[in-house]
């Protein structure tokens, strides 16, 4: 399974840090490109410093997908495959997905290559599933999930469940990842599914 991974500036790093290294366990291959924004907050949330450098917090958060096939874009190169409907990609996903990036997803503009990702996956009628994490919510935010809803898009919001009796932070996060792979079809293991019994 081909995958693109893209990541703004929302807080919620560590879920994409355990999607990249999930979907590459599972043998896909992975296209990853993160915003400015979202480069700072992964260098905050995941290495403890918003002041490391862009190319340095990357390297690191390439290390999570363990030799995978995965290739990083810069958010300009709209010469990569997730640019066009021509290329063969299975499923994208926002994760996590800024309010902001949501927006002009909706008002269908495009002003790098993640917004023009998710507008391919949704004009082609493919796989995108938008992990935002923002609270409270404005009448806007609301409204600009509705839209992307109704054009075909899976608003997955990062919020984690209880009912599976978490123990540490890591059962938190994967719980939401474990919700995104389903969503795109990705087999795992990262969670107990209702109704099933202890390992």
């Amino acid at each position: 399974m081909h995958v693109f991974l893209g990541i703004t500036g929302a807080s919620g790093a560590p879920y994409a840090a355990r999607l990249l290294e999930a979907l590459s366990a599972a043998g896909c291959e992975v296209g990853v490109s993160a915003s400015r924004a979202g480069i700072e907050v992964i260098a905050t949330e995941l290495y403890g410093d918003a002041r490391l450098a862009p190319d340095e917090t990357m390297a690191r958060f390439l290390e999570h997908a363990h030799g995978g096939a995965v290739a990083l874009h810069d958010p300009q190169d709209w010469r990569a495959p997730y640019a066009s409907g021509s290329a063969e990609i299975d499923a994208y996903v926002i994760c996590p997905c800024s309010m902001g990036t949501l927006g002009t997803i909706a008002s269908g503009a495009m002003s790098n290559l993640i917004h023009r990702a998710a507008s391919v996956a949704i004009k082609e009628g493919r796989r995108l599933v938008l992990v935002p994490r923002e609270t409270p919510l404005s009448e806007i935010h609301l409204e600009n999930m509705l839209r992307v809803r109704r054009a075909g898009a899976v608003v997955l919001f990062a919020a984690p469940g209880f009912y599976h009796a978490p123990e540490r932070l890591d059962d938190l996060v994967d719980f939401v990842v474990a919700r995104a792979l389903d969503q795109i079809g990705v087999e795992h293991a990262l969670s107990r599914r209702w109704g099933q019994d202890e390992p």
